[in-house]
């Protein structure tokens, strides 16, 4: 496969509707389909205006359409300043293992560099071999300390009524 029909590019509201078939093929992968309550309108309200929420680059295919993406977030950490927080990276099954995954997560540090962040930050769920070895080979580091928290918002409501 020859990289110059893939073309790496910031997504647009247009680009929403391939992009959330992504992260439902992904959900499907993580064995989570049931997980994903998220919906296409949901993305396009949280992509646009004057803060959004995220924002996203695609991986188009001349003929196919769009094959991946790679969905981030700006953070702030009290000790390093600046962070990207890149939160889904996906590429379609058919195209997996032909560099698309490395050619997004290349234009995500780019970005990073660009808007001087200090760290970039992700996650992978540990018996996700493929993606592991990836980020090894890019010399990331993969930190066996920290254990990821969170609060569903119906987690959140009882804990504010309790």
């Amino acid at each position: 496969m020859s990289n110059n029909i893939i073309a790496i590019r910031k997504g647009v509201t247009k680009d929403i509707p391939a992009v959330h078939q992504l992260v439902c093929e992904l959900a499907a992968y993580e064995k989570a389909p049931h997980e994903v309550a998220t919906t296409v309108a949901q993305y396009e309200q949280d992509s646009t205006g004057p803060r959004p929420w995220f924002e996203f680059f695609v991986a188009e295919h001349e003929d196919e359409g769009i094959i991946g993406m790679a969905l981030y977030y700006y953070g702030y950490s009290t000790w390093k300043g600046k962070k990207l927080y890149l939160d889904d990276l996906v590429v379609t099954e058919r195209w997996r293992r032909k560099g698309i995954g490395q050619m997004l997560f290349d234009q995500l540090v780019f970005v990073a560099l660009e808007e001087q962040a200090q760290v970039m930050s992700w996650q992978v769920l540990d018996w996700n071999t493929p993606a592991i070895r990836m980020y090894e080979k890019i010399g990331a580091f993969l930190d066996p300390e920290w254990i990821n928290c969170r609060m569903s918002r119906t987690q959140m409501e009882q804990w504010l009524n309790r």
